[in-house]
């Protein structure tokens, strides 16, 4: 994944996480807040909790590769991926679909305000 695609600022975190927007299953927290810029963003946190620093290296590393697979980055939405414990349970695949799970979601509830934008410049 480009650099250009990630969020790696602390205050854009904090912002991001601010806004309150978020789907959670057992392995992934993902908040989203809408972008207007041309491509959307990924942000990934492993706390220490999970492991030393080689370990959270593999976990983010694993973490871009399934952002890279799932997203195509035309999105309108910035992400921010906290990993929780039971990353560590499941294999690569079955993380993977959980993930695509979230972001499903997250796309339903985006196509979903853009469907009531539309009504509502109708009316």
């Amino acid at each position: 994944m480009r650099k250009s695609l990630r969020i790696k600022n602390a205050r854009e975190f904090q912002s991001i996480i601010g806004k309150r927007h978020f789907f959670t299953n057992k392995c992934f927290v993902l908040y989203h807040v809408k972008r207007s810029d041309t491509h959307s963003r990924v942000g990934i946190t492993v706390s220490k909790k999970l492991g030393n620093a080689v370990v959270r290296n593999k976990i983010k590393r694993q973490c871009r590769m399934m952002f890279q697979q799932l997203m195509t980055f035309e999105e309108e939405f910035d992400v921010i991926c906290i990993i929780r414990g039971g990353y560590l349970v499941q294999s690569y695949n079955e993380n993977k679909k959980e993930l695509e799970t979230l972001l499903k979601k997250i796309k339903i509830y985006y196509d979903a305000q853009s469907m009531k934008e539309i009504k509502d410049e109708r009316i």
